[in-house]
């Protein structure tokens, strides 16, 4: 089905691999394209509980495709920005989790990528930032506002002023990225880690992201409040609620 990415699915779990090794898994227009449609067909799988992204060979993605990303014209280029938004907002506004596995260099979009999941995990070796400073230019897929969500203004600025590559273990320290695993046993942990959240009650986890995005939203905190409210009374009659709270009863 696609020439740029492969995605595999699994007992409730879908990995989504960036595939194109040879330019450190790059994003031209038609990777792009793939990237949104496997996105598309994962969320719109029942059976999947969790989405991981991840690349193939030494990144998990190192940026736009320079070459194609400097000769567009002006029309392809807002049309390329208009997709990688929709890219982003698929992640970010899938009822299920997804989880960014960074396994190399997560550079520019690709960082921004993992910034729209909502968890990231690393392998000790990978380095992350956002060098687009570099190229006279500024992150265009919402990265400088999910970085200062994520870790803070101060060290949002740090990332962004200085374009630096930082290691995973910095990142985590920052709160960026969840857990750090050891190269050899990376994609062994990840499919652990993911098989982990995927055991979870699928509309319990829909409504805990609902709710932790929303707090994100430029509302009335007393109205996030009775958002959660409304929440936990419709979760708690629904059958799947009932039942997990009877099976908990009997074994007290």
């Amino acid at each position: 089905m696609y020439r740029n990415i492969s995605v595999d699915i699994k007992e409730g779990v879908a990995i989504l691999r960036f595939n194109r090794p040879e330019q450190l898994n790059a994003m031209n227009r038609e990777m792009m394209d793939e990237i949104i449609a496997g996105i598309a067909h994962i969320n719109e799988r029942r059976d999947v509980r969790v989405g991981v992204i991840t690349g193939k060979g030494r990144a998990f993605m190192a940026g736009a495709d320079i070459k194609e990303y400097a000769n567009q014209t002006p029309e392809e280029f807002r049309a390329f920005q208009e997709r990688g938004t929709a890219l982003y907002r698929n992640l970010e506004n899938a009822t299920k989790p997804w989880l960014a596995a960074i396994n190399g260099f997560a550079l520019g979009g690709g960082f921004e990528i993992a910034l729209a999941c909502d968890m990231i995990v690393a392998s000790e070796s990978s380095k992350m930032g956002l060098p687009e400073v570099f190229l006279s230019l500024v992150p265009g897929g919402g990265g400088t506002q999910r970085l200062i969500q994520k870790i803070g203004i101060n060290r949002a600025k740090e990332l962004l002023f200085t374009g630096g590559q930082f290691t995973s273990f910095t990142l985590k320290e920052w709160g960026i990225v969840n857990h750090v695993y050891e190269d050899s046993k990376f994609q062994e942990e990840v499919l652990d880690y993911a098989n982990k959240l995927a055991r979870r009650p699928a509309q319990a986890i829909e409504q805990l992201k609902k709710l932790a995005n929303l707090s994100l939203a430029s509302m009335d905190f007393e109205q996030k409040i009775v958002e959660e409210s409304k929440i936990v009374q419709d979760l708690f009659y629904s059958d799947e609620a009932q039942n997990a709270i009877r099976k908990f009863m009997e074994k007290s």
